[in-house]
C-alpha cells in the first residue's frame, strides 16, 4: 500500500512539473467556464497573475462577441452534447490583460475529475507565426506586382524577339540552302577523289602484282623458248614438249590474270551490264564441264550433280560461266593432284543453287574474313600462282545479278561455295 501511495505521489510530481514548465498556456475550466488551474506560462502569456485568474469566468481571456457568447456555448454543450471546439483545434483570437488581441490556436478536451465535469484547454501563442505569414502575403503581393511590370516589359522583349527570329529564321533558311548545295558539291567531289584514290590504289596494286606475276610466267615462256630453239637446231623434238606445255600453262596464266584486271577494271568504272538470255541449264553445265574438264590436274576427279530436267533459265550467261570458272579453277588450283572436284547445281524456289566443294587446301579461320576482299591472299596460298582478284570479282559479278555467296572451309580439309542467284518469275 506504500509503495501505491509512493507511486501516485511520484505521477503527480510529474504531472505538476510537466504542467509548471510548459511553454503554452495549459488551463482548466470547470463545467460553468471558471478557471480552476493555470500554467505560468499561460498566466504570463494573457499578461496576469496566476491567482488572478484562479475562479475568474475563462471569457475574461476572450474578446467581443466571444466573451459575450461563451456561456451559451457552455449550456448548449451540456445540453445537446456538441461542442464546437471540443476534441477540434482551432485558430481564435485571445484577449491579454491591457487590451491586446492575439492570434492563438485552441486545442480543448473533456475529462473528470473527482465525478465533475473539467474542460482542459492547450493554448498556443500564433503571433509570430501570423506576422511571418503576413510579412510573406506582402512579399508575394510585391513579387506580383513586380511580375507584372517584367511580364509587360518581357513581353515587349517577347514580340521584338519573335520579329527578330523570323528574320533569323529566314536568314537561316537561305544559309541552309546554300549549304545544302555546298554538301552536294562537297559529297560530289569527295565521291570523285573517292574513285579517283580507288583508281590510283588500283593502278599501285596492279603495277605491284604485275610486276610480282608477270615476272614468272615471262621467265618460264623466255626459258622454255630458248630450250625449245636449242633443242630444235639438235634435232630433239621429243625433248620440246614439255616447254611447250610450260609455254601453254604461262600463256593460260597470263590470259587469266589480264581477264581478271579487265574484269576488275570494268567493275571500278561501272561498265558491267547485265544481258540475260534464255538458256538450257542441262546444256550449259555439260558444255562447261567439258570445255574446263582439261583444267584438271593428273588424276584429280570430277563428280557432278545437274538437274536432268532441261529447265530453261533467264540469266546472263557469260557472268554466270565466268562465275564459276573462277571458282572451278580455284578449286582445282587448290586441291590436290588425286582429290575430288563436286559440282552441284540445283533449280528450287525459282532459284538457282550451285556448289563448287574441294577436298584442298581450305582457307585458315582468321583470314576467312578478308575472303573477298581487293588483291588478297591466303597466308597459305603464297607460293601458288594467283591475283587475289578472283573472288573480288565473283562477289561483284553476282551482286549485279541480286545473287549470293556463302562459304565453309576447314584448313587441309576443303572449301565449299554457294552460290545463289534469284530467278525471274
Amino acid at each position: 500500500m506504500r509503495d501505491s501511495n509512493l507511486s501516485m505521489s511520484i505521477d503527480s510530481q510529474q504531472l505538476r512539473a510537466i504542467f509548471e514548465t510548459a511553454v503554452d498556456c495549459l488551463i482548466i475550466i470547470d463545467s460553468h467556464g471558471e478557471v480552476s488551474k493555470i500554467n505560468p506560462a499561460g498566466a504570463k502569456l494573457f499578461g496576469y497573475e496566476i491567482k488572478e485568474l484562479v475562479g475568474q469566468n475563462v471569457s475574461v481571456l476572450m474578446p467581443v462577441p466571444h466573451r459575450e457568447k461563451h456561456d451559451s456555448y457552455l449550456q448548449n454543450y451540456h445540453t445537446t452534447g456538441i461542442g464546437k471546439i471540443i476534441g477540434i483545434g482551432r485558430d481564435i483570437i485571445g484577449k491579454k490583460k491591457d487590451g491586446t488581441l492575439f492570434p492563438c490556436n485552441l486545442s480543448v478536451n473533456e475529462f473528470f475529475m473527482q465525478s465533475k465535469k473539467c474542460f482542459a484547454g492547450i493554448i498556443h501563442d500564433l503571433t509570430t507565426r501570423k506576422k511571418q505569414e503576413e510579412e510573406i502575403l506582402e512579399l508575394n503581393r510585391q513579387l506580383e506586382e513586380k511580375v507584372e511590370i517584367k511580364t509587360k516589359d518581357l513581353s515587349s522583349v517577347v514580340n521584338e524577339l519573335l520579329e527578330t527570329n523570323t528574320r533569323l529564321e529566314n536568314e537561316i533558311k537561305e544559309r541552309q540552302k546554300i549549304e545544302a548545295a555546298l554538301r552536294n558539291n562537297e559529297l560530289e567531289i569527295r565521291k570523285a577523289l573517292e574513285k579517283e584514290k580507288e583508281l590510283n590504289d588500283l593502278k599501285s596494286n596492279f603495277v605491284s602484282m604485275a610486276s610480282h606475276e608477270f615476272r614468272t610466267p615471262l621467265s618460264t615462256i623466255l626459258s622454255s623458248t630458248t630450250l625449245i630453239e636449242k633443242y630444235l637446231e639438235n634435232g630433239s623434238i621429243e625433248k620440246t614438249e614439255k616447254h611447250f606445255n610450260r609455254v601453254i600453262s604461262s600463256v593460260k596464266h597470263l590470259t587469266e590474270m589480264l581477264d581478271d584486271f579487265l574484269s576488275l577494271t570494268k567493275l571500278t568504272e561501272g561498265e558491267i551490264p547485265v544481258n540475260s538470255e534464255q538458256f538450257m541449264i542441262h546444256d550449259f553445265c555439260e558444255e562447261f564441264m567439258e570445255m574446263n574438264r582439261g583444267l584438271l590436274k593428273p588424276n584429280q576427279e570430277l563428280i557432278r550433280t545437274i538437274p536432268a530436267e532441261n529447265q530453261s533459265v533467264f540469266l546472263d550467261k557469260k557472268l554466270l560461266n565466268h562465275i564459276l570458272l573462277n571458282l572451278f579453277s580455284n578449286a582445282i588450283k587448290y586441291s590436290k593432284d588425286d582429290g575430288k572436284i563436286k559440282c552441284d547445281v540445283e533449280i528450287a524456289n525459282q532459284q538457282l543453287e550451285i556448289q563448287i566443294i574441294d577436298e584442298g587446301i581450305g582457307i585458315p579461320l582468321n583470314e576467312q574474313k578478308h575472303l573477298f576482299t581487293r588483291f588478297f591472299r591466303g597466308a597459305n596460298v603464297i607460293n601458288i600462282q594467283g591475283t587475289g582478284l578472283g573472288l573480288n570479282i565473283v562477289q561483284e559479278y553476282l551482286d549485279v545479278m541480286n545473287g549470293t555467296i556463302e562459304f565453309e572451309s576447314i584448313e587441309n580439309v576443303g572449301t565449299t561455295f554457294t552460290i545463289k542467284i534469284p530467278l525471274p518469275q
